[in-house]
């Protein structure tokens, strides 16, 4: 993304959740709308490009709204949001963030999801998944420490496979080195750290890869684009670039039996520490 990004106020950043993220939490937190990310690997697939709610008729990648008002606003709702979750008989959590990185390089000089990860040390909720494909989050291990004192945390660190490169697809914002390590150090942090395999790219190797994950990470949730991403078998992602070059590199990959057998393997090599699909955002690991 070549443009500053755009700095907006909101009136809500808790939102109730529907849909995929209704088993999972009970609201989703956005700190950023659109992505830095979007013309790198993890964009090309990436369902939000299709949401027309969110991107408006632009290009993905080609925008970054950055919510500069996201603390104080959750501050501010905090006590209605967590009044309605007990009136639901639900616990009160939180998914940050299902449809924009919370780590943007932007965010590095604008610590929008830093303050807002202060905020819910002050007001915290009964539970945090905070979902990113960047080793950024490292930059906020003194917060998210105090944070875990308060809250249930989870850090997903998405890492689709053991390749930086798909053939005719751009290459990742951060390699798939750079995310073990950050994995690496959040773990030797005494952080709970989940490897996110979604969407489940090709692997090279298997076995060496989840057996890199279960040095490094306390679980790893496995999805498919078919089934993860929303639509009718995958025919968001159909429409991207992502299943061709994942076909050219192995055929049985676009299929959901692949998936299916680098389970078995992830379960062989991590035994109760392996989640699948939604349940698995939820926090069902077998």
């Amino acid at each position: 993304m070549r443009e500053a990004p755009a700095v907006v106020e909101i009136k809500e950043i808790l939102i109730r959740t529907s849909g995929f993220l209704g088993p999972v939490c009970s609201h989703s937190l956005q700190p950023y709308r659109g992505c830095a990310f979007g013309n790198s690997l993890c964009g090309v697939g990436c369902y939000v490009r299709h949401n027309p709610f969110v991107t408006k008729g632009r290009p993905w990648g080609a925008f970054l709204e950055a919510r500069l008002n996201a603390a104080r606003r959750y501050r501010e709702t905090y006590p209605r949001e967590l009044a309605w979750t007990r009136r639901q008989q639900r616990k009160f959590t939180i998914f940050c963030a299902s449809s924009t990185d919370p780590f943007p390089p932007q965010e590095r000089k604008l610590q929008i999801t830093s303050a807002l990860l202060r905020a819910m040390g002050e007001f915290p909720p009964d539970g945090l998944i905070l979902q990113t494909h960047s080793p950024d989050v490292c930059r906020e291990i003194e917060t998210l420490l105090l944070l875990a004192e308060r809250t249930a945390l989870r850090i997903h660190l998405s890492i689709e496979g053991d390749r930086d490169r798909l053939p005719g697809l751009p290459p990742p914002a951060a390699s798939v080195e750079r995310r073990f390590q950050a994995c690496r150090k959040l773990k030797e942090q005494g952080l709970n750290c989940v490897v996110t395999v979604a969407p489940l790219h090709p692997l090279q190797d298997p076995e060496q890869f989840f057996q890199r994950v279960a040095e490094c990470a306390s679980g790893v949730i496995i999805d498919h684009f078919i089934e993860g991403d929303g639509s009718l078998q995958g025919r968001r992602t159909l429409k991207t670039g992502l299943p061709a070059a994942m076909q050219a590199v192995l055929p049985e990959s676009v299929t959901l039996d692949y998936r299916d057998r680098m389970i078995d393997i992830a379960r062989s090599i991590l035994p109760g520490r392996v989640g699948v699909g939604q349940s698995g955002f939820a926090g069902d690991f077998t």
